[in-house]
């Protein structure tokens, strides 16, 4: 049982983490290079953001959105 779990071990620690690794290797050399999977979903973030934003302005727009303060019933 004990190989088992060396095995998965094994697995994670010298192929499925081995990129992280890498970057974290690079940290000395450049930094930006070493965050590059930050800077990634940080850009990734902002076009979800930026779309988001789009979409709400467009529903807007049409004036789908019930404004009055009895549109729900735990608001009346």
């Amino acid at each position: 049982m004990r190989d088992f779990f060396e095995g998965i071990q094994t697995i994670f620690e010298d192929y499925l983490f081995a990129p992280f690794k890498a970057l974290a290797d690079t940290e000395l050399d450049s930094w930006w290079l070493a965050n590059l999977v930050n800077w990634l979903f940080i850009i990734i973030a902002f076009a979800a953001f930026i779309y988001w934003m789009k979409q709400l302005k467009k529903f807007n727009d049409r004036n789908e959105e019930k404004r009055e303060t009895s549109a729900h019933s735990f608001l009346s």
